[in-house]
């Protein structure tokens, strides 16, 4: 019984184990050209009496110019990798070779051109974990060097409370110098999420309160250099039932809210509203938070865009006073904790302004 007709092949597949194209078949094709030049001119000066050196004159110049023709196709693309390799070797990632070749040297075209890609990926990743480690550093310096600056200025006092806070800081510092420095381990999701249960009010309450230090503090910096910054918006939470609890890692969730809060506060009106809004989830101890700001929003054409590192958005779209926009790393960075937990975060509808919703698993599912 038939199975039906055979898939065609494919330019380049091999037939009964020859590939059509290969190197072999063309040196075979111009061993079997030569002899039958060879062949074809020896019958010629049979039939028509002409000498036999004249034959082998004509015979071996009809031979080298079709292996000259031949050594060409070989040698120019290896020219072409040589070149690119070369800059390779320089830190040139850009440069690719053509794969316009059906044969093992369009294979290894195809080879040096992933072995580009990888490098090029490598260096931007390299890149971005610098850029990384500069953002995410960022914000407990700021609020360190606000409660230290107020002590020292003697607005302050050295209470207790205080102190914790500079404390609390201290230790955020030293747990980021130890998950950023190893960034590309974090993004292959190689090192375990710290899964704890917490109340989510005085957690989230926590992560407000440092915002609006680091705002101030951002403020007092800001303004001995003649540039602007946020303080003027209203950040607000809205945390229902009050007694919410949720498992997930906390300091995971401080940069995927801290990042949300940040980009909030730079796209908002003046003297605008940030509301930051948590909700029991359909799972176990599982959270959707919502991030809300009163600013243009984001049009729907870039909604996928927007969790893209290095992305800052329509150059067009308005910011709130004295914003440049940032770095374009924040909303990656709160996308690549998210998916750590397993969890979806993205823009949502929203009447006015921009509306991201993140979703967290919590705890998993028992079998039944």
């Amino acid at each position: 019984m038939s199975d039906g007709p055979a898939a065609p092949r494919r330019p380049g597949e091999s037939w009964g184990g020859v590939r059509p194209f290969s190197i072999k078949t063309k040196l075979g094709a111009l061993v079997v050209i030569s002899v039958l030049i060879t062949t074809g001119l020896l019958m010629i000066a049979v039939q028509t009496k002409t000498e036999l050196r004249f034959i082998t004159v004509f015979s071996m110049i009809a031979t080298l110019l079709i292996t000259q023709f031949v050594a060409h196709s070989l040698t120019s693309p290896l020219d072409e990798m040589n070149a690119v390799a070369r800059s390779i070797s320089h830190g040139d990632y850009s440069r690719r070779v053509r794969e316009n070749r059906r044969d093992e040297l369009g294979d290894l075209a195809q080879t040096i051109n992933r072995m580009a890609d990888d490098l090029e990926a490598q260096e931007r990743q390299r890149k971005e974990l610098v850029a990384n480690v500069s953002h995410e550093l960022r914000t407990p310096i700021a609020g360190l060097r606000a409660v230290l600056e107020n002590i020292v200025d003697g607005f302050t006092e050295a209470d207790p409370e205080t102190m914790r806070t500079a404390l609390k800081q201290t230790e955020r510092l030293g747990r980021l110098v130890e998950t950023l420095l190893d960034l590309s381990r974090l993004d292959n999701g190689v090192v375990p999420l710290r899964r704890r249960r917490f109340e989510v009010w005085p957690y989230l309450s926590g992560v407000l309160k440092e915002a609006n230090m680091v705002a101030s503090a951002r403020a007092g910096i800001a303004s001995g250099s003649g540039s602007h910054t946020r303080t003027d918006v209203h950040l607000h939470l809205d945390v229902s039932p009050p007694e919410l609890t949720a498992h997930a890692d906390p300091e995971r969730i401080h940069q995927v809210v801290a990042n949300l809060i940040d980009n909030a506060v730079k796209h908002s009106p003046p003297h605008g509203r940030v509301t930051v809004k948590a909700r029991r989830g359909a799972a176990p101890e599982s959270l959707e938070l919502e991030v809300l700001d009163e600013g243009p929003g984001i049009p729907r054409s870039e909604w996928h865009r927007v969790f893209e590192r290095f992305n800052r958005g329509s150059v067009n779209r308005p910011h709130g006073p004295g914003s440049d926009g940032g770095t374009g790393l924040g909303l990656a960075i709160a996308r690549w904790a998210v998916d750590l937990h397993g969890g979806l975060i993205g823009v949502a509808e929203s009447e006015r302004g921009c509306r991201i919703l993140v979703t967290l698993p919590g705890l998993p599912s028992l079998p039944s």
